[in-house]
């Protein structure tokens, strides 16, 4: 029960960081948002950033396979990854692969499959 509480208060956090980094792109204040999203990336997910900005997918798939992220942490990060679609077509052909690991990730070794996760997959495909 403990450690259910100690996920749900991170996740409550991680999406209150989410909408705060939502709010800044929505008031022009790219920069900010940037650097709140990095951040977030290496203090909360352990994700280097020149691992998420490589186009080196394998490199990434082997960061996914060594970071032991609880399903609902890799949840989490496919929420911030999917909300960075749709910035630019570069951005788009950065991200999309990397969020289609993290479905596949969350479905083959955790056998998590969201309706959520799956139209996303869906979405996704128009940039792969």
């Amino acid at each position: 029960m403990y450690r259910k509480d100690l996920i749900t208060a991170e996740i409550q956090k991680l999406a209150e960081v989410l909408a705060r980094i939502m709010g800044l792109k929505l008031e022009g204040k790219l920069t900010d948002a940037q650097v709140m999203f990095d951040e977030t990336m290496t203090r909360s997910f352990n994700l280097p950033i020149d691992v998420l900005e490589s186009r080196d997918l394998p490199a990434f798939d082997t960061w996914l396979n060594s970071a032991n992220l609880s399903p609902e942490k890799l949840d989490s990060l496919s929420e911030f990854l999917y909300y960075e679609l749709g910035l630019s077509e570069e951005r788009n052909k950065l991200i999309a692969p990397k969020l289609n690991s993290i479905y596949q990730f969350l479905s083959e070794r955790h056998k998590i499959v969201h309706l959520v996760n799956f139209h996303r997959q869906e979405t996704i495909q128009q940039y792969l």
